[in-house]
């Protein structure tokens, strides 16, 4: 049997400009997220402050992850991914308005990657379902594990790009370059025909509790949200911290934005993986990917070289993009299509109890260090995976159709 293409759901019309569209939104979220990291290391050297410009910024993603996924199963999506942009493309290009005319303050940052959290939460729940409404079940496989290799190439390179700009010509422009970039994804997305569908009866206050409900009636889904919030709690949440260990070890912007990028080169390498060979054993190669990204935590803590700390951050990366290629398509797949934005928006709420990692996180840096803290909290992170899945193994047996 021939197997399909690396990039089979590009054959899919319209497609590619969705892909290229999120691409680019991809690009400037993590490059608000790594901007917002430098610029607070930079004014206040405190891991704590440091590590609340990720608070701020995946907080909505905890308190709005389920009213995100009641209003893509509800409202036009269409629509609703419009006015993001209108959104967040102004407050974008105010923030470095501000700092080119040296009015931006630190506290500015952290309401500003609030209402970009939100932004965030919209596309989350939103993007995908309109993706999952384009390629259909046959190919939704295929075109999650490239949306995740879009989503990871931003992280790689809106680091990469965004030290390599503030090293060469400064903070202020790399700002500016992230504003172009949301409005190329808004010009891309602007072009796309969603596809109609019939809209659910009912109050949205009956869908909001549904969409709770789900933790009562669907099993798989509750053990597939188990493991994405233990990942998100205890490893993701390392990465504003990757500009405080890069400042222990020397490096400059540009190669802290470099050490950066390798979360974003290693779950591209998984998601290519991913989209390539298409997994059949989803749910057991979800589990061992947040597993081994864990436990390569350990070393990159106690790394006492850049180079040591590059390689163990991009092998736990690898990790992490197995998992992170997979948890969509696994939420998508084991509910009814009729409250599939509901379940993304209880994905979106799993992946919210980050910032809740951070604030601890940074409060644990602050007093014993940040090396110590975060080798505490990989070890944790790795006890509690392996119980979970001990006492819910429904989402290792999760297979492909």
């Amino acid at each position: 049997m021939r197997r399909p293409s690396t990039f089979a759901a590009f054959r899919i019309p319209q497609f590619g400009r969705l892909w290229a569209s999120g691409a680019l939104f991809n690009l400037s979220r993590w490059g608000i997220s790594f901007l917002a990291a430098f610029l607070a290391n930079k004014l206040s050297h405190s891991p704590r402050l440091v590590q609340l410009t990720g608070v701020a910024m995946w907080t909505p993603m905890l308190l709005g992850g389920v009213a995100g996924g009641v209003v893509s199963d509800r409202a036009n999506r269409r629509r609703t991914m419009l006015v993001q942009y209108i959104v967040m493309i102004p407050l974008v290009m105010l923030m470095a308005l501000l700092y080119g005319t040296g009015h931006l303050r630190l506290w500015m940052l952290y309401p500003f990657l609030v209402i970009a959290g939100l932004g965030f939460v919209v596309d989350m729940t939103t993007r995908r379902a309109i993706l999952y409404d384009i390629v259909g079940p046959e190919r939704i496989d295929n075109a999650m594990a490239l949306e995740s290799l879009s989503m990871a190439g931003g992280l790689a390179f809106g680091a990469l790009a965004g030290g390599a700009v503030v090293d060469t010509v400064g903070l202020g422009q790399a700002i500016w370059l992230v504003g172009f970039l949301l409005t190329g994804s808004l010009a891309l997305f602007s072009t796309i025909r969603v596809p109609t569908r019939s809209m659910p009866s009912g109050s949205a206050r009956g869908a909001f509790r549904e969409g709770f409900g789900l933790l009562q009636t669907q099993k798989r889904l509750v053990s597939i949200l188990g493991v994405t919030a233990c990942v998100n709690f205890f490893y993701f949440t390392y990465t504003p911290l990757v500009q405080v260990i890069g400042t222990d070890l020397g490096a400059r912007p540009a190669l802290i934005g470099v050490l950066a990028s390798m979360t974003g080169f290693g779950m591209m390498i998984a998601s290519l993986a991913t989209a390539r060979f298409r997994p059949r054993r989803r749910g057991l190669v979800y589990t061992l990917g947040a597993l081994f990204a864990l436990l390569l935590l350990l070393p990159f803590a106690a790394s006492s070289t850049y180079l040591l700390a590059l390689v163990c951050l991009l092998g736990a990366a690898v990790g992490g993009g197995f998992f992170g290629a997979l948890q969509g398509v696994l939420v998508m797949t084991v509910v009814p299509a009729e409250i599939r934005g509901r379940a993304l928006g209880l994905l979106s709420m799993a992946i919210g109890v980050l910032p809740i990692g951070m604030l601890l996180l940074g409060e644990l840096a602050e007093r014993i260090g940040t090396r110590q803290a975060l080798a505490t909290s990989a070890g944790c992170g790795v006890l509690i995976l392996v119980l979970w899945v001990w006492r819910r193994p429904e989402v290792t047996q999760i297979r492909s159709s």
